[in-house]
């Protein structure tokens, strides 16, 4: 179950940003991060731009026949830092079995948009920085 946030608005915001990728509503997705956000997917490498960012969720959501993603926390650092555990899982074409990823994301947001997310599989690691990040914007 998902923990509350100290900003219910933050909560909102990831559960509407849930349902725009699980739908492959791509539109709806990009307005969630700024113009010029940056995001960094780990090993799938880093995005910057609405654009690019985009081709990330296309191309990643598309490998799969069926896709579904799920935040199971999520937590208002303050400053302007959320951290958010994700699972995502896909049912890859022709095969039987499922494909899934847990990660940690630590999320800079300004005006209720996206500046920086920086995904990790390692979700301690993920935690770490995103209360490093902040400390220093508090």
């Amino acid at each position: 179950m998902p923990e509350e946030s100290t900003t219910p608005d933050l909560v909102e915001l990831v559960r509407r940003f849930d349902e725009a990728l699980n739908a492959h509503d791509f539109d709806a997705l990009m307005s969630f991060y700024a113009p010029d956000a940056v995001a960094s997917f780990g090993s799938f490498g880093g995005h910057e731009g609405r654009a690019a960012i985009r081709r990330f969720y296309e191309d990643f959501t598309g490998a799969f026949a069926d896709f579904e993603n799920r935040f199971e926390e999520i937590r208002d650092l303050g400053g302007g830092v959320a951290f958010v555990v994700f699972t995502q899982r896909g049912h890859p074409p022709g095969g039987t079995g499922w494909v899934q990823i847990r990660s940690g994301v630590a999320l800079t947001l300004a005006d209720g948009l996206i500046e920086r997310q920086t995904n990790n599989v390692d979700i301690d690691e993920a935690r770490a920085a995103a209360e490093r990040l902040a400390e220093e914007r508090a």
